[in-house]
Formats: C-alpha cells, structure tokens, sequence
C-alpha cells in the first residue's frame, strides 16, 4: 500500500480517516477593513451601552465574548485581534479614526480623550445599534466617497 503523509487524511500508520485542519483566521489590516469587520460585528450581535460587553468577569453569562453585544471600541478591538478586550494598533487607529470623526473630535487628542469621546458617543442615550452601524460603515468608506 502506497501511503503518502503529505495528504492531510493519510496517516504514517496507514490508516485514512478525517482529520481537523486549523486555518488561520484573517483579520484585516487596515482602518477600514476593521471599521467594515466592527460594523458586521455590532450588525451581528447588537450594540451594548456602559462596559465593552455585557458580563465582562463570566459571573452570569456563559456566552463567548465575540458573541455577545458590544460597544462599539469593544468591536473594533474585536475586529481586529478577535477579543473585544485585547487591543491592536491598528484597532487603536480606527478608533481615534473614529474618535476625530464624530461631532469634530475631543478638545485634547490624547489616547484616553480619544477613547472616552467614542464612549461617550456610544453611551448616549437612545443609541442604536442602526446608528453605530450607520456611522462605521460611513467612515469606512468615507476615501472611496470623496475619489
């Protein structure tokens, strides 16, 4: 019997059955691939109003983080690293993107002004998912608009 390892469903052994093959994950790369991927998230999963997610220590809730609703830094960091709480630069990119973008940006330009205008804008009150939806999806497209 002619066995060939380099088949992801030969063993050395043999035998032939159905083995898992892990892909990597594609995460995007650019500002506005990662406010397009927040956008779906949010559309997905719906807009969450005070911490990034709603249960943030697992005391009640059993469902994965990237499951449930979420502000919307917690869906950019999602977006780009997979963890609504694990940042990226490019995820901290798309938010000062969007931080600068929304009512002509916070008096001081700092990370944390930066980050506490996009909560602020998140947390209002009356807030929709609809909305933050609208707003990334604007912003992400904003360069292809004006060429």
């Amino acid at each position: 019997m002619n066995v060939s390892i380099t088949h992801p469903a030969n063993f050395p052994t043999g035998d032939r059955r159905t083995s898992l093959v892990l892909l990597p994950v594609r995460r995007p790369s650019t500002v506005p691939g990662v406010l397009l991927r927040a956008a779906q998230i949010l559309q997905a999963n719906g807009l969450w109003q005070g911490d990034y997610v709603p249960d943030p220590l697992d005391r009640e809730v059993c469902v994965p983080h990237f499951l449930r609703p979420m502000s919307v830094i917690a869906a950019l960091n999602c977006a780009a690293t997979g963890d609504p709480h694990r940042t990226s630069q490019v995820s901290d990119m798309a938010m000062g993107f969007v931080a600068l973008s929304i009512d002509g940006g916070p008096y001081w330009t700092d990370f944390r002004s930066l980050e506490a205008h996009v909560e602020a804008w998140n947390d209002a009150e009356g807030r929709s998912a609809d909305e933050a939806v609208a707003l990334l999806e604007l912003l992400a497209t904003t360069s292809e608009r004006a060429a």
